[in-house]
C-alpha cells in the first residue's frame, strides 16, 4: 500500500503553529521532537494515527521560504479537511477564532466553507454528499 503520509507546511513558529492547529482546529500533535541542526521535526494530524495525511509543522528558514508563508498555493484553497459533521466542526472553529472566508454553502458534492489558518493560506471545511 502507498499513501501520501505528510505534507510540509512552512509556518513561522512552531509553537504558534501548534497552538493553531491543535486547539483552533482540533488536531492531534503526533510528534515534536528536536532536531541537531536546532529545528525541530512537528507533525500534527487531524484524526487517530494513520488516519490520513499529517501536516509537516516546517519553520521557515531563510527570505525565501519566509516569503511563501501564508502562501504556499498562490492564494487558492491549497488544503481540504473533510469531516463526518460539517455544523459541529464549524461552530467549534469559529468559536475558536478561526477566520472563515463565506459562508457554508451545498453544492452536489457536499457542504463546504473556505477558512484560512493563521497565516492564511486557504482550506475547505468538507463533509461529502451521501
Amino acid at each position: 500500500m502507498r499513501r501520501i503520509a505528510l505534507v510540509a507546511l512552512v509556518v513561522d513558529d512552531y509553537d504558534e503553529a501548534i497552538r493553531f492547529y491543535t486547539d483552533a482546529l482540533g488536531f492531534r500533535l503526533a510528534e515534536d521532537a528536536p532536531r541537531p541542526d536546532g529545528s525541530r521535526w512537528v507533525v500534527v494530524e487531524p484524526g487517530a494515527p494513520g488516519a490520513g495525511t499529517g501536516l509537516l509543522l516546517a519553520r521557515a528558514k531563510g527570505e525565501v521560504q519566509a516569503g511563501r508563508v501564508g502562501d504556499q498555493t498562490g492564494g487558492r484553497v491549497g488544503f481540504f479537511l473533510h469531516t463526518d459533521d460539517f455544523a459541529r466542526d464549524h461552530a467549534r472553529m469559529a468559536a475558536a477564532g478561526v477566520i472563515f472566508l463565506e459562508e457554508p454553502r451545498h453544492e452536489p458534492y457536499g457542504t463546504v466553507a473556505v477558512f484560512q489558518d493563521l497565516y492564511g493560506n486557504r482550506w475547505d471545511l468538507l463533509q461529502s454528499a451521501g
